[in-house]
C-alpha cells in the first residue's frame, strides 16, 4: 500500500476528492481545506492499493495537479485496518504483481546520474573480479557481483525505452559505457601495480583456470543466463522484492567479463580479451531486451486485468445497487 499526498488548487479539490473517493482501492481519505502554504491549497492524503495506485497517479497527473500543486507517495509498511482489507479486495489484481510505473521511473532514473558513487562502486568491483580471475577464486568473483552497481542504470534503459525518453536513455548509456570503461582502464592500471609489486603474473591469467573460465568464452548459454537475469532483475524491481541475491545473478555476466577484458589487455592476451569483449556485450545486450520483454509483458497484462475490471464494475453495481426508475420512464397508467 502507498501513502499518497497532495496538494491540490483550491479550484481543482473536489475534483481531486470526487477522484480518489470514488477509486475502489483508495481509503483512509483525510482533506484539509486552505492548509497548504508552498504551494498554496488544500491538502489530501490518502492510502490506495499498490494494484489501484498507477490508474490514480495517471488521472491525478491528468488533472494537471502537479503544474500548480504537488503529488508524493511513500511506502506504507503496516496498515491494520478493515478499510484497507477491503479495499484490497475490491482493486483488481494482486499487489504483489502490481507496477507503479512513476515509482519505477523515479528510482531509476536516479540511477543514471554518473555519480562519483557510482564510480568508485563499478571500479572497485571489477578491480577485485580482476584479482578473482587470475587467482580462479569463485569467492572473488562472488564479491564483485555483490558490490557491482551497474543494473540501475541498465533497469532505466528497460524503463526508458519503453516511455520513449531519448534524455533518459543516453544518461544511462553514458552511465554504463563510461562507468565499464574506467573501471577496466583502473584495473589494466591496478594489474600492472600487483604484477609489477609480484603478486600477479601473466602465466596466472595462461594457466587453467576452470572455474572462471567461462567468463571469456561466451556460448549460447551465455545469451540465456542474460536473458533470465534481465527477467529476474526487473521483476525484482517492479514487484519491490530485491536483494543482495538478484545483485549477484545481475553482476554474474557484466562485472567479471569487464574485468577479464582488462587484465587480458594488461598482459596482451588479446583473444582472451576479445572473448570476455563479447561476453560483456552479449550479456548487457540479453538483460536489455529479457529488461525490455519484462516491462512490455507486465503492462499487457495490467491493461488486461483493467480492461477486465472495467467491465465488472457496472455490473457489480447494477446487481448491488439497481438503479430506481424514474418517474418520466415509467410506463403510463392504463387509462381504461
Amino acid at each position: 500500500m502507498l501513502h499518497l499526498r497532495v496538494i491540490a488548487p483550491a479550484e481543482q479539490s473536489a475534483a481531486v476528492v470526487d477522484l480518489l473517493s470514488t477509486d475502489p482501492g483508495v481509503t483512509h481519505l483525510v482533506v484539509l481545506a486552505g492548509v497548504a502554504r508552498q504551494p498554496a491549497g488544500d491538502y489530501i492524503t490518502c492510502d490506495v492499493v499498490r494494484e489501484s495506485a498507477d490508474a490514480v497517479l495517471r488521472r491525478l497527473q491528468d488533472l494537471g495537479i502537479e503544474a500548480n500543486g504537488a503529488i508524493a507517495a511513500d511506502d506504507v509498511e503496516l496498515t491494520v485496518s478493515a478499510a484497507a482489507d477491503r479495499a484490497a479486495a475490491d482493486a483488481p489484481g494482486h499487489g504483489e504483481d502490481a507496477v507503479v510505473w512513476d515509482e519505477i521511473a523515479a528510482k531509476t532514473g536516479e540511477q543514471t546520474v554518473l555519480s562519483g558513487t557510482f564510480l568508485a562502486l563499478i571500479v572497485v568491483a571489477t578491480m577485485i573480479a580482476g584479482i578473482g580471475v587470475l587467482l580462479d577464486q569463485p569467492i572473488l568473483i562472488v564479491g564483485a557481483m555483490v558490490v557491482g552497481p551497474e543494473f540501475g542504470p541498465l533497469a532505466a534503459l528497460c524503463v526508458a525505452l519503453l516511455r520513449r525518453q531519448p534524455p533518459v536513455i543516453g544518461r544511462s548509456v553514458q552511465a554504463l559505457a563510461v562507468g565499464f570503461l574506467a573501471a577496466m582502464v583502473a584495473t589494466v592500471l591496478s594489474t600492472w601495480a600487483l604484477d609489477a609489486a609480484g603478486l600477479v603474473d601473466r602465466d596466472m591469467l595462461l594457466a587453467e583456470r576452470p572455474l572462471t573460465d567461462f567468463i571469456w568464452r561466451p556460448d549460447a548459454l551465455s545469451w540465456v543466463v542474460g536473458l533470465l537475469a534481465g527477467v529476474a532483475g526487473m521483476l525484482s524491481l517492479t514487484s519491490k522484492k530485491s536483494g543482495s541475491l538478484v545483485g549477484v545473478l545481475i553482476s554474474v555476466t557484466t562485472v567479471p567479463a569487464a574485468a577479464n577484458v582488462a587484465v587480458a589487455t594488461a598482459y596482451g592476451v588479446w583473444p582472451e580479451a576479445a572473448g570476455s569483449a563479447l561476453q560483456l556485450v552479449i550479456n548487457l545486450a540479453a538483460i536489455v531486451l529479457a529488461g525490455l520483454l519484462t516491462l512490455v509483458v507486465q503492462l499487457c497484462w495490467w491493461r488486461l486485468v483493467a480492461r477486465r475490471a472495467a467491465h465488472a464494475v457496472p455490473r457489480q453495481r447494477v446487481d448491488r445497487d439497481p438503479a430506481p426508475v424514474s418517474a418520466s420512464r415509467r410506463p403510463p397508467r392504463d387509462a381504461g
